[in-house]
C-alpha cells in the first residue's frame, strides 16, 4: 500500500469530518477485544475513527502506531483522542481516492 499524498489525507479528512469514533480504546489500552472490534469494524468500513482515552502523549502515541500495524491501515488525522484511519478494501473498495 502507497502512502497517501496530502491532497488524498485532505479528501479523507472531509470524509471523516462526520463519523463518530466507532471503536474505543479505554484505561486498559489495547486489549485483544478491543483489537478484534478493530478487525471486524475494518472489515465493514474504509474509514475509521477511533477514540483513544489517555492522558499521557508517549502513550497514545504508542497506541496510535499498534493500532496502525495491527490493521495494516493509515494513519490519516490525530486530533486530541480521535485517531482517523483509513484502509481500502481489498475487492470493491467503497472510497475513491484523488489520484494525486
Amino acid at each position: 500500500m502507497h502512502n497517501l499524498t496530502n491532497n488524498q489525507k485532505k479528501y479523507l479528512r472531509s470524509m471523516g469530518h462526520n463519523l463518530k469514533p466507532v471503536v474505543m480504546v479505554g484505561q486498559h489500552g489495547l486489549s485483544d477485544a478491543v483489537l478484534l472490534e478493530l478487525e471486524s469494524t475494518m472489515s465493514r468500513h474504509e474509514l475509521l475513527k477511533v477514540k483513544v482515552r489517555t492522558d499521557d502523549r508517549e502513550d497514545k502515541k504508542s497506541i496510535v502506531n499498534k493500532i496502525i500495524e495491527y490493521s495494516k491501515s493509515q494513519l490519516v488525522q490525530v486530533i486530541g483522542n480521535v485517531v482517523l484511519i483509513y484502509r481500502p478494501f481489498e475487492e470493491d473498495p467503497v472510497i475513491v481516492l484523488p489520484r494525486k
